[in-house]
């Protein structure tokens, strides 16, 4: 039986002439799959699949989603993120039923890095949530975002503590501020999200010599809504937005969630940019 699989010339190089015609022929690829964008079933001998390679600095896993989710390509991920999955594949192979939807949380405190020698090492919250914007290129439809507030001030090395240059820092790197949450902000070149399997892995910054490090990283792979996935997949970016601490709290539904992002932009706190997304 025929397979529609693709495998890029990206892909290819990583894995060599001989697997990727195994893939082809259908030698080491799985009939059925759950597609590493979207989620859904896909079946290979009737949905057109692309194959991802996501590859670490000692590890590579194969994944497989339909070609009109994403195209096949490699994506470099960090060691720990990468391992972090596979043990988070292994475990659910292990014990399917142990999954529930209790288990899926909105925020989670990360350790930020410190970018370049410019950010002091501050602890971020980072939520989840869907975002109406009235305008720009899908106006009136849901759009995936991420809301970063850090705990505390963020400040440069050698600045006082508890002062805080969190917006300066972030508009330095091209984050605009936002005066109208229903105007979606500009695309920021070099920054993008990195979902990996369905799940929400960094956010990624350009690095100084070529390619890109994490600005944030999650300590474990975040899991999101099946709403908020399919967003961030058919709109092929998130908005991500950042107020200084503060700003916006802790807010348990997204009508909340958007009451705070408003008042954060009428008082001149709220930044943001469109980020595409990095794999899947």
């Amino acid at each position: 039986m025929q397979r529609m699989i693709d495998v890029s010339d990206e892909v290819r190089a990583e894995i060599g002439d001989d697997e990727a015609d195994r893939l082809l022929q259908g030698a080491t690829a799985p009939d059925r799959y759950d597609c590493t964008s979207c989620r859904a079933p896909g079946d290979v001998t009737q949905d057109p699949t692309a194959t991802v390679l996501f590859v670490g600095e000692e590890t590579a896993v194969l994944a497989f989603a339909h070609a009109r989710c994403i195209p096949s390509q490699v994506v470099e991920v960090a060691e720990e993120q990468l391992q972090g999955a596979v043990r988070s594949i292994s475990a659910a192979m292990a014990a399917p039923a142990a999954q529930s939807a209790s288990e899926q949380p909105v925020r989670t405190p990360v350790q930020g890095p410190a970018n370049g020698g410019q950010v002091a090492p501050a602890v971020l919250g980072v939520t989840c949530g869907l975002v109406l914007c009235q305008n720009g290129p899908f106006p009136g439809t849901p759009r995936a975002a991420l809301v970063v507030e850090p705990t505390g001030p963020v400040g440069r090395p050698g600045m006082t503590v508890g002062e805080d240059a969190f917006v300066e820092l972030l508009q330095e790197h091209g984050f605009q501020l936002i005066a109208d949450v229903d105007y979606p902000p500009a695309q920021l070149r070099g920054w993008s999200v990195l979902m990996a399997m369905g799940q929400l892995h960094a956010v990624l910054q350009p690095a100084q010599g070529g390619g890109t490090n994490a600005w944030w990283q999650a300590h474990q792979p975040l899991q999101v809504t099946d709403a908020w996935r399919a967003a961030a997949s058919q709109q092929a970016e998130v908005i991500m937005y950042a107020a200084p601490a503060g700003s916006i709290g802790r807010q348990p539904r997204e009508d909340l969630l958007r009451h705070a992002l408003d008042g954060a932009a009428r008082r001149g706190l709220l930044l943001g940019a469109v980020l595409p997304l990095a794999g899947t």
